[in-house]
């Protein structure tokens, strides 16, 4: 065995303090559908009211959307729409 094989690698998966506005958006939109949420509507009722009661708190989602300010999220989703 070489001396480089003598460690055990540590994988780092995605951190949620490491996620980007986009991988929010669908992390939060996967935990929203496995809790049986209509993922849009509660993200629409989140972004226009500012109430996260609309986001579930399954996998931590509603404490990882409110590291962005709603206004940078909808400029994220507005600015993907627009260059597609």
């Amino acid at each position: 065995m070489s001396k480089d094989m003598d460690y055990t690698m540590k994988f780092e998966g995605l951190s949620s303090d490491k996620m980007n506005i986009e991988e929010t958006i669908f992390f939060v939109y996967d935990a929203m559908s496995e809790k049986g949420y209509n993922p849009i509507n509660q993200i629409i009722g989140y972004l226009l009211s500012g109430d996260s009661s609309y986001i579930t708190s399954h996998k931590n989602a509603r404490n990882i959307i409110k590291r962005f300010e709603r206004d940078e999220i909808l400029e994220e989703i507005i600015t993907k729409y627009i260059n597609k």
